[in-house]
């Protein structure tokens, strides 16, 4: 078997092949064959579903950097790497039937991606992010039973999601949770602090990072030249990376979020899902003010 899959990637390296099919491999880790010396620059769509895999290597976009579909169905991935992010051309992602608990921020900055699957995972919540790019249409989370939350951004999205929204445990919460009404969901676990229309001042910590991530990234347009010394690692880290930007006026957050919930059964969409699914729209925003004004049927 193993040299018959050392052939297959051979020959598809050498031909330049634009397809390649390693399903029902019984494989458990990623072939290093894929990624040895420059990769498989030419490769194109991948194909990998019904194998044992249970992570990607984090080279992954430098040693297939045009990828533009990726199928990853029924595996046992836990994690994804932040470096998925890379991939810039990719367009199709199907890492559904997998054991996913969470789906990094990276994959909803994937401004080329128009078409993902993540049905039939353990996820809780979706980045905040999911569904801010326009080219994204099409995303599946059908049978994520805990799954209660979908970024706003995805409202006016094809979306499946049945077989989501089971009651939350009180014995499974390790995230932050926010509720309205009878309605709770989880929120990213990049969340620090949930606001509320009667915070007056937002934390200082937060009014620092924005501060920050304005001079240097919209002043200076570079943060690289930022270090440590200046700035803690982990600040800095977040600076480059926002936990999200606000459904409302795109302002980048960091630690807090003021979140409002939309039901998906009173929107026009509820016809669509028939009763089906218990989930709502989550609208991430910065600010009380935001938070007043932000109406997701507008």
């Amino acid at each position: 078997m193993a040299s018959e899959l050392c052939k297959t990637i051979s020959e598809a390296k050498l031909e330049r092949h634009k397809n390649l099919f390693l399903n029902y491999r019984n494989l458990h880790h990623f072939p290093l064959e894929l990624l040895k010396d420059e990769g498989l620059q030419y490769l194109e769509r991948l194909y990998m579903k019904r194998n044992s895999l249970t992570t990607l290597p984090e080279n992954l976009a430098q040693k297939l950097p045009n990828l533009v579909e990726l199928y990853l169905h029924s595996n046992n991935i836990i994690i994804v790497p932040e470096a998925i992010g890379s991939l810039v051309k990719l367009q199709f992602l199907d890492l559904s039937d997998n054991a996913l608990e969470i789906v990094c921020p990276e994959i909803g900055r994937l401004r080329s991606l128009r078409h993902l699957r993540l049905a039939n995972n353990q996820l809780k919540y979706l980045p905040a992010d999911l569904g801010r790019s326009r080219e994204l249409q099409y995303v599946y989370v059908d049978n994520n039973a805990h799954l209660k939350g979908l970024p706003s951004y995805l409202y006016n999205k094809v979306i499946g999601c049945n077989g989501c929204g089971s009651p939350i445990q009180k014995t499974e919460v390790q995230l932050l949770s926010f509720s309205s009404g009878q309605l709770t969901v989880f929120l990213p676990a990049e969340v620090k602090l949930i606001g509320t229309e009667l915070d007056r001042v937002l934390p200082l910590q937060e009014m620092a990072m924005r501060t920050l991530y304005n001079i240097y990234c919209q002043s200076l347009k570079d943060l690289k030249f930022m270090t440590p010394i200046s700035l803690p690692r982990s600040l800095l880290d977040l600076l480059h990376c926002p936990l999200g930007h606000c459904h409302r006026c795109s302002q980048p957050m960091f630690t807090i979020v003021y979140p409002k919930l939309f039901p998906l059964r009173e929107t026009p969409m509820a016809g669509l899902h028939q009763g089906r699914t218990r989930v709502s729209f989550v609208a991430y925003c910065c600010s009380t003010q935001c938070l007043q004004t932000f109406d997701l049927l507008s």
